[in-house]
């Protein structure tokens, strides 16, 4: 059997629409990993949150988590390499963002000790509370009067939850004062209604940069991938990948960069093309 190196979105693609894992989503991938598929996911997700909805299938390849932010080793649980934002930057944003539109972030970082950090005030916001109600007993999670960065810590994401007409005023000005210094991704939330998320991290930080790191990592071209998606964070994985793939639920944007377009995520797309490989 010749050798794949494929690698998915979650939600909204691998996962059902509410973001569960079907059996035979499982146990495909659980048989094309035995046979020697060298799949993994790339996910905006943090390994806590991706684990918690994928972890029945065992991963043993580098996982791209924070939208490309962070490879990191499910194996042996650790740091493998990432794009960070450093604190100053990080500081000046939250600053730039409350003085100018009363909008506060979530800070995704790690501590120095390479432990997922979740720093934020208090949620006045219903957008923020619904995300933060899907994460009960979260350990990540630490709420501060006054958001601020500690020097020590690396950034991942500076992420904003809101409406389109919210978040898009601090996402234009943002790419006009601050340019090629960070990269932004402004896209709609699967799961919380009317939302968005906006997420600001280091300019490498993406998904596009993330898979060519992850490719170095275990030994292949970019042209070598199989990539598949459904929203608009993921057109970076399609930009660096051989063969792009998307779920008939996808975005219309996503769907025109794409060779192919496979059955829907409640329709186990992803793992009906997998088995297929097989």
């Amino acid at each position: 059997m010749n050798k794949h190196y494929l690698v998915t979105d979650l939600d909204g693609t691998l996962l059902q629409p509410d973001a569960s894992l079907s059996p035979f989503a499982v146990d495909v991938v659980k048989e094309a990993l035995g046979k020697g598929m060298i799949i993994s996911y790339a996910t905006a997700r943090s390994y806590i949150s991706s684990n918690s909805v994928a972890g029945a299938i065992p991963w043993k390849h580098p996982l791209l988590l924070y939208n490309g932010a962070l490879l990191f080793d499910p194996l042996e649980c650790r740091v493998l390499d990432g794009a960070f934002l450093d604190s100053d930057i990080t500081n000046d944003l939250i600053r730039y963002a409350k003085s100018g539109y009363l909008l506060c972030p979530l800070l995704f970082a790690l501590d120095d000790m390479d432990n997922e950090k979740v720093l934020h005030e208090p949620f006045i916001r219903s957008g923020e509370r619904q995300f933060a109600a899907s994460r009960p007993n979260d350990k990540r999670f630490h709420e501060l009067m006054e958001l601020a960065c500690p020097g020590s810590y690396r950034t991942l994401l500076l992420t904003f939850i809101g409406t389109i007409d919210e978040l898009q005023p601090l996402a234009d000005c943002i790419q006009r004062d601050y340019g090629e210094r960070v990269h932004l991704h402004l896209m709609p939330d699967a799961y919380i209604e009317n939302h968005y998320f906006l997420e600001i991290s280091h300019p490498n930080a993406n998904k596009r940069d993330g898979l060519l790191l992850w490719a170095k990592h275990v030994g292949c071209k970019p042209e070598d991938i199989v990539v598949f998606g459904d929203n608009l964070n993921d057109i970076g994985l399609f930009q660096a990948a051989g063969k792009k793939i998307a779920v008939a639920n996808a975005q219309p944007q996503l769907k025109t960069l794409a060779d192919e377009v496979i059955a829907a995520n409640s329709d186990d797309g992803v793992a009906r093309f997998i088995q297929a490989l097989q």
